[in-house]
Formats: C-alpha cells, structure tokens, sequence
C-alpha cells in the first residue's frame, strides 16, 4: 500500500468498549483510514496501551507525517460518576472572616458523586503564608493526595493560593488553585469546581504521561492534544493542570465533527448510539455552551449544551400485547442479545415473539424473538428502521430488507397490523421523546431552518425518520460511525477566560480578550487564525471572551472551483426564498455575503414586513453565518473602528434598560470577528479595533449589524 505523502491529522475516541482512531488530510480533510481497538482498561499503562496500539495500525495503514493528534476520553466524566477521585486536601486561606468562610467549604465533603460514594474532603487552614508548608504537611498526614488554595477574592489576588500551590509543590505534592480554574466570584463554586478539578487530577495527570509516552514511542513529534467539554481540543501541558475540562466531553469531539467535517452552521446534531441518542446545537456556527452540574451541584465547568434521550439504534420495544408502548430506556447490549435484523434471513423463519426483562428488576414487557435451537436476539428500533426502509444502504446500521422485515413480522402479527404498520408504530414511539427535545431547543435557542445531522452507529436508526415527521432537513454525517474521533481530528484549540469586573473600561474587555487570545496561541493555535468572541454582560458584571484557533493555518486545497449555482441554492434553502432572489451583497478575498429579502421565522413573522436576511459564505463554499434584519457595509481596516462608531450610533436602541448596541460581526483576513455578545458602543468600537489592527489599512473590510429585537 502506498503512503500518504502529505501531513495527516489524527484523532482518536477513546471510548467505554472500542477506541477508535482516524487519519484525516491535513489540507483537504479527506478521511484516509479508521481502526478500531478494543480498550485496554486492564492494561498496566491502561487506556494509553489501547491509543499506542490503534496509532501504529493507522501509520501501517496510512503513513504520512503526522502534524497534529488529539484524543477524547471519558476517563474523567467515569470517574466523576463513579467516584472513584482522590483524596482532596482543602487549605483555607486567611483569618477573620475569611477563615470562617473558608472553613465552611470543607462540607463540600458531603458531595455525593455516586451512590453512597462522597467526595472525600480533608481540610487545613493556613492564617500565615509563611507557613503554608505546614498545612500541606498537616493535610498530606489526613491523607490528602492533592492540595486545593482556596482564598476569598483570589481572582482579584492571587498571592496567598500562589504561596500554598508553590509549598505544595516543592514537597512533590499535586495542587490546584480556585483562581487557576476561573477567574468568577462566588467562593463556594468556585472551590467546589477546583475540588473536582483536584480529585481527578492525579489519575489524568498519570495518563497524560503515559499517553505521551506512547505518542513518543510511536515516533510522533507533533503537539498531543485533548478534547474538552466544549468541543474544542486544550494542550496536553494544559490538561494536566486542568483535567476538569476534559469531563463531559463524551458528546464533545462528535459535535465539532458536525461543526468541522459537516460544516453544520444552523442545526441540531444527533450523535446516537446503541443505547441513548446526545442532542445538541450549533447556531450561527458555534457550540452552545454552559456552566455545567456536577454532584447535583452547579460548577464553573464550561460544556456543550447536550441533552441526552434514552432512545438508541439498540432500544428495545415494550409491547403491552396489542401495541408498542415505548421503545427503550434498555438496549440489546444490556439484554446481551444481538440485533435479529443483522441475522440471516433464513435463521429467523418461524421465530416466536417473547417478553424479557433485560435487568432482573425491569419489567417483563420488553419483546425478543426466539430461534429455532432456543437462541434469543433483540428486536431494536434499527430492527424496524430497516423493516420501514428509511436506512439509507450506505448506513452504518443498513440491515439487508429482508432480515428486517422477517424480524418485524412476529410483532406485526401480535399487534394485528402488517409490518410496515408495525415498524411505523415503533419508529413513532421512540422518535417522540428525541422529536421533544429537538423542538425544545430549536425554540430556545431560535435557530432559523435548523438542519438534523445524524451522527454515531445509530444514526440512520433515528434522524431519517425523524427529519420525515418534523418536516425538516436532514442528513447523515459522511462516517457517522466515526464522528467523533473525525471531530477530535479537525477539532480547534479553545480557551474561555470569564472575568467580574464591574463597570468594565475598554481595557478591561481588550485585556480579557487579549488573555484568551494568548492562551490559545501559547498552545499551538496559528495567530493568524485566531478568532475571538467576546460577551459582555452588564447585568452580571461578567466579561467572557472565548478564542478558537487551529494549530496551523488551515488552508483547503481549492482546486476545484467551488460552484456558484450551488452556494445561492444552498443561501436560497437556508433563508428559504428563491434562488434566484438571492443577490451578492459584498465579500472579501474569503469570504462571501449574500441577500434576500425573506420574513423572520416564527409564527409573528408570517405577519411581519420582509426583512433582509444576510449568509456570509467561505472559500468552501459553506455558510459560515446567518444574520436577520441586517445591514452590510463595505469598508476598510484603516477605517473600520470609526465607520463603526457611526454606524453603531445610527442603530443603537434605547429603552428603560439603557442603551443597546446592535449585533456586529466582522469580516477581516480569514477571520469572522463576533462582536454580538457586546451591548456597549465604545466597547464594539474598541474591541473592533483590536481586530483589525494586524490588518493592511487598505484591505477591505466588511461589516454586518443587525438591529436588537
């Protein structure tokens, strides 16, 4: 076999049964080859033996050099939810007032991570810096395996959870510090967050070493990245003093396939598996995210907003006798049964429809067939997707027809129907609760002609059908079955810094921005490429800039011209005209904006005036940002701060709550510059200005706002 001559981008899922592991063209991201490995969790270099051995499958298959390598794990998500963490030493810093504050935290002990399994917490206060190393001392005696700082108001100073952390650390002890997790006030979340941080930290930070080690041995010298729980990919350096991002990031690195590889920019992403189907969002090209719940108990942890239905392309079918009453929570893997679609047509002839109870304590209403011999398989909801034919033949889960429909057809009997009744009613069963949840967040977060994405093994089980009764568009992801490692391979590097700070000046916001811009830079992101979204939320005091960066300039090979039917047909179907009422409004040398004049979605908007809608469109073709209701302005770098003053002062709205800026986004370079989440105008002038200062003054520059509803 010949070796690919170019760089290749490898990702890796490491996931609860298999690891999986995919090398991806650096330049055009073409799939080149995917391996699958059994986990070695029984491994003495545990799950790190398992990536060695699906990387050197892959470089035997694929070649090539590789220039970046990321993996996802749900070691820290198991063992948050197993409770299997560490001893955690808590120094409470400070006297008075502080002292008792800080004293109270050691009931973060109380926190159950899983039944009848708390977070063990010892505690240790430190009234005198100078002797910080003898509350490391006292609490590594309680057996604390890693020191937490805390001090009320670190995010303001510092200097006391640096001198513990440095005490800590000169003794060989690990430590943390609540500062070092967030900058947010709020002392009780801010410590619970770093007490998880900490009780994960010495397992991740043994894996990262012996991850590296085998990277090493693997003859890879390119940077080893992880996958967070936001989607985006952190430092390998920056895992090991954070291992808490890396939790909750199971349905992460499939989501960024849905955001790289589909180039999904409006919709929901369904990554189904055998069991359960993770939903989530992408509006306007980003992830949605949010602070997450851990131990019952809200943290300053940021990750996807994922909502998880207990519906599968393994589901089972209750069956009350005359009809399908709902299809899971069990599955065919908690049964230990196979799939009977997947079985040959001629073993399932004359098979009997039976009750089982898959767990002892499950009811005895969930339906399996039995074959001739005794031998039992599950009947699944891929079972009847195949049986209704809505599997498209080059999916995953594609059974042959004719097994579906024979596996189908001891339940179509019981139920007096035929089996395409039959395999409708169980599809209607399970798609019913998935159906709730998509339309919830479509309202919640209005999304504008969302798209449904299937992702995972069992994603033909559920979307197509789906996508039918909701009337919306859908798809399956090229390599569904392995958009997660895809997604860890295309994944950007990603950094959020959150700070308080009251009445924020613009060198305040710059300053945040600036924090993490250089954050992600320090990791390996190509300056040239970063791109950085600043929220600024005056009713909180909150300032929050998130930075995404690739580890080179990503340039896709564009020597096929991209075609221009295509790109006004695809603008025309997302704002839901005419393609020939879409016109080209403006653009620069990556990028291209497109009109029509369309209502708003929603049932008001049937009754409103047409509005502008505006797509920004890259070099690939792909539609990288919606905007209603908007103006577009053409412009350049030297005059984009002020051209922007003026606009921003036509269109700013006031009200009882004050003044509000509109919705500005800027194109500049290869950059889409989010300005939305800023309300204030001197702030968007500022933070404007910070976008375009690198840029040529004459390079033309366009601006989009859009009025505040």
């Amino acid at each position: 076999m010949a070796f690919h001559p170019g760089p290749v981008r490898v990702g890796i899922d490491v996931g609860g049964t298999f690891t999986d592991a995919v090398a991806v063209d650096a330049r055009t991201f073409e799939l080149l080859g995917q391996v699958k490995v059994p986990t070695s969790h029984d491994h003495e270099d545990g799950v790190a033996h398992g990536i060695l051995e699906a990387l050197e499958k892959l470089q035997a298959e694929v070649g090539g050099e590789v220039s970046f390598l990321a993996h996802g794990t749900t070691q820290a998500t198991n063992a948050l939810l197993e409770g299997d963490v560490a001893t955690v030493g808590i120094a409470g810093i400070g006297t008075g007032f502080d002292a008792f504050a800080t004293r109270r935290l050691s009931a973060l002990g109380k926190t159950e991570l899983a039944p009848g399994r708390r977070m063990p917490v010892r505690f240790a206060p430190v009234t005198d810096l100078a002797a910080a190393g003898d509350a490391v001392d006292d609490l590594a005696k309680q057996g604390a395996e890693v020191i937490v700082a805390v001090e009320p108001f670190s995010v303001d100073d510092p200097e006391g959870e640096r001198a513990v952390t440095a005490a800590a650390r000169e003794r060989g002890v690990l430590a943390t510090a609540t500062h070092e997790i967030t900058g947010l006030y709020g002392l009780t979340k801010r410590a619970r967050t770093a007490v998880l941080n900490a009780g994960i930290m010495p397992r991740m930070v043994s894996t990262a070493d012996l991850v590296e080690a085998s990277v090493e041995r693997a003859g890879i010298t390119a940077p080893l990245m992880v996958v967070r729980g936001d989607g985006g990919v952190m430092s390998l350096p920056e895992m090991r003093r954070r291992p808490l991002l890396t939790a909750l990031s199971g349905p992460a690195a499939g989501v960024a396939g849905a955001l790289m590889g589909e180039k999904l920019s409006e919709g929901v992403f369904l990554e189904t598996g055998g069991t359960s189907t993770d939903i989530s969002v992408i509006r306007r090209g980003r992830v949605q995210v949010r602070h997450a719940h851990l131990g019952g108990h809200e943290t300053y942890l940021p990750a996807l907003d994922v909502r998880t239905v207990g519906v599968g392309g393994g589901s089972l079918i209750r069956f009350s006798g005359r009809a399908v009453t709902e299809v899971g929570p069990r599955s065919a893997h908690i049964a230990g049964l196979p799939y009977a679609c997947f079985e040959p047509a001629s073993a399932l002839a004359g098979a009997k429809l039976v009750t089982v109870s898959p767990r002892p304590d499950d009811p005895a209403d969930y339906v399996a067939l039995e074959l001739s011999g005794g031998r039992r398989c599950a009947l699944t909801l891929t079972c009847a997707a195949n049986a209704l034919g809505v599997v498209p033949d080059d999916a995953y889960a594609h059974a042959e027809g004719e097994s579906a429909r024979l596996a189908l057809e001891p339940l179509a009997a019981a139920m007096g129907a035929t089996v395409d009744e039959a395999a409708r009613a169980v599809l209607e069963q399970a798609v019913k609760p998935v159906r709730a949840v998509v339309d919830g967040l479509i309202a919640e977060y209005r999304l504008e002609r969302p798209t449904l994405v299937g992702g995972g093994g069992g994603a033909a089980s559920v979307t197509p059908f789906l996508g039918e009764k909701s009337l919306r568009d859908w798809r399956i992801a090229a390599h569904a079955e392995v958009i997660s490692p895809l997604g860890a391979a295309l994944a950007l590097v990603r950094e959020s810094v959150e700070r308080i700070v009251p009445s924020p000046s613009n060198a305040d916001i710059l300053a945040v921005r600036t924090e993490a811009e250089s954050a992600v830079v320090a990791q390996g992101a190509d300056p040239a490429g970063v791109e950085v979204d600043v929220t600024v939320d005056p009713r909180r005091n909150l300032v929050r800039a998130v930075a995404t960066g690739a580890t080179e300039l990503r340039t896709k090979d564009r020597s096929s011209t991209v075609d221009d039917l295509a790109i006004r047909a695809a603008v025309a179907r997302s704002i839901g005209v005419r393609p020939g009422e879409v016109r080209e409004l403006d653009g620069t040398a990556q990028h291209r904006v497109f009109g029509a004049k369309a209502r708003r979605t929603g049932f008001l908007g049937r009754f409103a005036k047409p509005v502008e809608q505006v797509r920004v469109v890259d070099g690939e073709g792909v539609i990288r940002l919606h905007s209603t209701g908007s103006i577009v302005e053409h412009t350049d770098a030297g005059s984009a701060p002020a051209r922007l003053a003026t606009l921003a002062d036509q269109h700013t709205r006031y009200g009882d709550g004050g003044s509000r800026a509109p919705a500005v986004w800027l194109l500049a370079g290869p950059k889409i510059a989010d300005l939305s989440g800023v309300l204030d105008r001197d702030q968007l002038v500022a933070l404007a200005g910070a976008e375009v200062k690198t840029r040529a003054a004459d390079e033309p520059v366009v601006l989009i706002l859009e009025d505040r509803r």
